[in-house]
């Protein structure tokens, strides 16, 4: 079944634990709340773009067990159709989130599990759909390979490429000549490139660096409160974030930011259109706390963007 958003990447279990303070190394804190729910960038990402009202397919390798079935309750909901495998012989993978009330950080810990068997063949048997989209989005929490297969079958066919090299990995040569756009937060850019990432100056270098390696139409570094800086043929510019209310919760704000954007490329949008429609989704989501949970409707990112 052909789907206009096609998106590798892993689902993991969210345990969130909410504390005044994030702990230090050998620490113990009295935490102010837990919950447990959805994750996985690659899912979150599936969330928000679907929500985004976007028509998209996730594939991932997941456990035939509870947290597996979280998934599955949790893309039938979104309107998101799952193109995954159920391994009976591994659990579904969990992260551990550690958040801190008074600004919302967070630190995570993930245990892939499952989605870091997904293989290369798992990838080939879904190619027909693969190439058959118009935005294709993949991230590193699965196997590098996995990704460049992917990426590879999705430049092939003429979708629209997107790698979010999150986390930060070193890739094979020529992997980003696969991507039309690469979306790196600061410290995966420096990661990536060797610059380090402080301002929108250093993030300028370091997106002119990323096109250097192969990226074919634009590098764009997420900033976090100051939005994003975006490098392509027509120069730098600065895209600013967007106000949407309290910030309570910084964790899927990336992936929010990521299927927002793709959701807007398949939608037709030009990439300064995609790119604010990207925003507005990611600040909806930092209003809120979850991840999944917190992406908005397409309802909400429109009314956010008529303001």
């Amino acid at each position: 079944m052909p789907h206009d958003i096609v998106i590798l990447g892993v689902f993991v279990a969210d345990a969130a634990f909410r504390c005044n303070r994030l702990p230090r190394l050998g620490e113990t804190l009295i935490g102010t709340g837990f919950t447990l729910g959805p994750g996985g960038k690659g899912s979150n990402q599936a969330v928000a773009a679907a929500k985004a009202g976007g028509d998209v397919g996730f594939l991932a390798r997941i456990g035939d067990d509870t947290f597996g079935a979280m998934g599955m309750a949790t893309w039938e909901a979104a309107g998101v159709t799952p193109l995954v495998i159920r391994d009976a012989t591994r659990a579904t993978g969990a992260a551990g989130i550690f958040i801190e009330e008074t600004e919302g950080r967070n630190a995570i810990v993930i245990s892939p599990g499952a989605a870091a068997a997904i293989t290369v063949a798992d990838v080939e048997a879904q190619a027909a759909t693969i190439a058959g989209a118009k935005v294709a989005v993949t991230q590193l929490e699965q196997p590098v390979a996995v990704a460049e297969r992917f990426l590879r079958i999705a430049a092939a066919g003429g979708a629209a490429t997107i790698l979010n090299p999150a986390p930060a990995a070193p890739l094979p040569e020529g992997m980003l000549a696969l991507c039309d756009y690469v979306t790196p937060n600061e410290a995966e850019a420096a990661e990536l490139t060797g610059i380090p990432v402080t301002d929108r100056a250093s993030a300028a270098v370091a997106a002119d660096a990323l096109l250097a390696q192969g990226v074919r139409r634009a590098a764009i570094v997420t900033l976090g409160g100051d939005g994003a800086l975006v490098r392509d043929a027509a120069g730098v510019r600065h895209v600013p974030a967007m106000q949407a209310g309290p910030v309570v919760d910084t964790t899927g704000a990336g992936d929010a930011f990521n299927g927002g954007f793709a959701a807007g490329l398949a939608a037709g949008m030009d990439l300064d259109a995609a790119l604010r429609f990207g925003t507005a989704v990611a600040a909806l989501s930092v209003t809120r706390h979850g991840t999944a949970a917190s992406m908005p409707t397409r309802a909400e990112v429109e009314a956010l963007l008529a303001r």
